[in-house]
């Protein structure tokens, strides 16, 4: 059996119950988000807390900072989501090119200044690409608590990123869960563009008043 193999079976085998827990909360929360169901955010709030634990007991910062920021906008993500249930604004919206070109600007900011920090001021071994992520989860959870569509686009790239980030780390199962997560966010992203897109059709067919 291959070296690479065998050390992926053996992280496995290792995996401690608070990593099933956040593992089995993560993919309820994200498939729930892709299906546009208000639950993914309390049941969100279960899985960071798992990973905050975890993250810094294996040196990842960044991801340590980000379950925090994940945890307030859970509880922002839930309110602005039943809000807008409540009212008559359709669900989704997407960025202009100029608004993509400027998050693309600050996701870069973010990540460099992050990988930085946490390379001069923590000891971790991955500064940059702990930092890298961590401004990708970022600013995708901010677009996601707005029901942005390009919130998936993101997700898709940053959930690919940590795959070997976490395999480096001997989170096997972790990284196991970012491959769920990057083919969820695929069909999520799928699903709200099949609606963004029957949205502008309908606002275009609706005669004006």
């Amino acid at each position: 059996m291959p070296q690479f193999i065998f050390d992926f079976l053996h992280q496995l085998k290792s995996t401690s119950e608070l990593e099933w827990i956040g593992t089995v909360t993560g993919v309820v929360c994200v498939y729930l988000a892709a299906k546009q169901r208000i639950w993914n955010w309390p049941i969100s709030i279960v899985s960071v807390c798992c990973y905050l634990i975890i993250f810094y007991q294996h040196r990842l910062y960044g991801d340590s900072i980000l379950q925090i920021y994940f945890l307030l906008t859970a509880i922002y993500g839930w309110y602005y989501w039943r809000k807008r249930d409540l009212s008559d604004e359709k669900p989704i919206s997407s960025l202009s090119l100029t608004h993509i070109a400027l998050t693309i600007a600050a996701i870069v900011v973010l990540g460099l200044s992050l990988g930085f920090t946490l390379r001069y001021w923590t000891d971790t071994d991955v500064p940059f690409a702990d930092g890298m992520c961590t401004a990708m989860s970022f600013v995708a959870q901010f677009l996601m608590t707005r029901k942005i569509l390009q919130s998936w686009v993101i997700w898709i790239a940053v959930n690919l990123c940590y795959i070997p980030l976490y395999l480096h780390k001997e989170l096997a199962m972790t990284a196991v869960l970012y491959v769920i997560f990057a083919g969820i966010a695929w069909n999520g992203y799928r699903d709200w563009k099949r609606t963004y897109s029957a949205n502008i059709l309908e606002h275009a067919s609706t005669p004006a008043s």
